[in-house]
């Protein structure tokens, strides 16, 4: 973010130059607004999932099933063989079945606004619940894969800061179609690993 136009017209209103200190405390306020964005560009009650939380949903989900066109296709849940159906990032509901097609700027698109509302669900679970933006970022790609943020002992866990125990919880969720996915036991080790993380 170009800071430049901001800090000239706060100069043009005071009517005087900066000292160093004042310089900090701006780059320091401006930072935290920015970290609690969305990628749209959405406030969502202080809390916005960082880069590094961004990172590690685009690995787990992955774009697949991009075809030679360049289109992606909808694919079958990999726990059940079938419904929820499932392309892009992730991206599951109505619409999306066998035979749907996006562009990649449809895909991105949608993961913008999937990872803006779970985001949103997990700060209104949480509450004034202190947490990290690690242990945010972590329970946000949590949410976005199990869509059980709500419902977790994970969550009551962290509610009432036993961190300790709540990282443990991650790995419990590491079934689909009533079976272990290898994939899920490696997401939920990275996830725990992140809400350990500083």
């Amino acid at each position: 973010m170009n800071r430049k136009p901001l800090f000239d017209t706060i100069r043009k209103i005071l009517g005087r130059g900066f000292r160093q200190s004042e310089v900090d405390r701006l780059d320091a306020a401006i930072d935290a607004v920015s970290a609690a964005t969305s990628p749209s560009g959405e406030l969502f009650q202080g809390r916005g999932v960082s880069e590094r939380g961004l990172r590690l949903i685009r690995d787990f989900e992955g774009c697949a099933r991009i075809r030679q066109d360049g289109l992606v296709e909808a694919y079958p849940d990999p726990g059940t063989g079938a419904d929820p159906w499932t392309i892009g990032w992730g991206a599951t509901g109505p619409g999306i079945g066998p035979g749907t097609v996006w562009t990649q700027e449809q895909c991105d698109n949608r993961l913008e606004e999937d990872v803006a509302r779970h985001a949103r669900d997990v700060a209104t679970a949480l509450g004034d619940a202190q947490t990290t933006q690690a242990q945010f970022d972590a329970l946000v790609s949590f949410h976005y894969n199990t869509g059980a943020i709500a419902r977790s002992t994970l969550l009551r866990l962290h509610r009432a800061g036993k961190y300790g125990e709540a990282a443990a919880e991650f790995a419990r969720w590491n079934r689909a179609g009533g079976r272990i996915l290898m994939g899920l036991v490696r997401r939920r080790k990275a996830e725990a690993a992140l809400y350990r993380s500083q």
